[in-house]
């Protein structure tokens, strides 16, 4: 079986699902290709699990000082030179296309009709489930941006739909918890803005992980360049997370224990709708905008409890091989059975209701 994965390569989360995803296919009688979009080959970092991947510009949102700039993404959008990488891209060797969120792959399968599953975050809002500021051009936006034969969201509740836990993978990371550290990464705000909000908290040590050139030190913050390594030792240290409200990283947070503090980006759907679902599900304290006073409330706060996500990716693996995309309702409820404290799906209606008052 010949499989090609794309990758949406805007932030990280899409490529540490993709990690995972290439470590649990890795077993099985496949052949595997990536394919990565929507950042500059030069940008990414910590690739080595894709071997020789191809490279595709896509597309991605823009953004401005946290918030999304509409604007900016359509000026810096080329949907030519998309419409090219689509058609130019050769799919007759493959059998299965893969594809977390990215366009190039998922629009090919689509055109030379080779069956395609897409895994993602943003799969789960196809759904009807909780949202939070989405319209007609978001919904469109989610459908149509990379349309799979078979969408596979993942959530942290399956809100009685057909998805699937956090894409989580196993740690294998010494857990050791040292008080008062806190992981910060926040890459859609600007880095002065971020250094003033924590500079008064001097009781604390801050790792920043920004877009810097080296590892600095400012008395008790500590600025990080991007490296995997160096992220996971820090996430699995620290007593807390400040993030945006994307994906991954607070599932990742919320598997260890981690308390959780998010901003949603300003004017995106999914940020703004995983916001007010981790608070309502209690897995991390929430600030449309981060002050002093949020993040010292926050900073005060206990640690949280661990939720335990069964090995995900290596069920889908399971799944892709075996062929048995039909019978997506059937792998939910098995994941979901091994995620303990998840309200049964009969509760769903009661989680819609709490999120209503928020």
């Amino acid at each position: 079986m010949k499989i090609l994965y794309g990758v949406q390569g805007t932030g990280n989360g899409h490529l540490t699902r993709a990690r995972s995803m290439a470590k649990a296919l890795a077993p099985h009688n496949v052949t595997v290709d990536w394919l990565v979009s929507g950042r500059p080959r030069e940008a990414l970092f910590d690739m080595d699990a894709f071997g020789d991947f191809r490279c595709f510009k896509g597309l991605t949102l823009q953004t401005f000082k946290g918030k999304v700039n509409m604007g900016k993404t359509i000026v810096k959008s080329d949907l030519l030179q998309l419409k090219r990488d689509i058609n130019a891209l050769d799919l007759s060797h493959y059998d299965l296309v893969v594809s977390d969120f990215e366009p190039v792959s998922a629009w090919a399968a689509r055109k030379q009709g080779v069956r395609s599953i897409g895994i993602s975050h943003q799969n789960a809002f196809l759904y009807p489930i909780p949202k939070r500021a989405n319209n007609i051009f978001t919904d469109l936006f989610m459908r149509w941006f990379a349309p799979t034969d078979v969408p596979v969201g993942t959530h942290w509740h399956h809100f009685d739909q057909p998805l699937v836990p956090p894409i989580v993978e196993p740690s294998s990371h010494p857990v050791t918890l040292r008080e008062k550290h806190i992981l910060v990464y926040l890459p859609f705000a600007e880095l002065d803005d971020i250094l003033a909000l924590i500079k008064p908290f001097l009781g604390y040590q801050f790792y920043v992980y920004h877009k810097v050139a080296q590892a600095e030190t400012r008395g008790h913050i500590h600025l990080c360049p991007f490296s995997r390594e160096g992220f996971q030792n820090h996430l699995h240290s620290c007593e807390g997370v400040i993030s945006s409200a994307g994906f991954e990283l607070p599932s990742e947070a919320i598997s260890l224990g981690k308390k959780l503090l998010v901003e949603p980006v300003a004017g995106q759907m999914e940020q703004q709708s995983n916001a007010v679902a981790l608070q309502s599900l209690g897995y991390a304290s929430t600030a449309m905008r981060l002050s002093a006073a949020s993040i010292a409330r926050w900073l005060e706060l206990p640690g949280s409890q661990a939720i335990h996500y069964p090995n995900v990716a290596a069920a889908l693996a399971q799944w892709f091989v075996e062929d048995k995309a039909e019978n997506l309702t059937t792998l939910s409820e098995k994941l979901w059975r091994q995620v303990p404290g998840v309200s049964a799906p009969e509760q769903a209606q009661e989680y819609q209701a709490s999120l209503s008052r928020c």
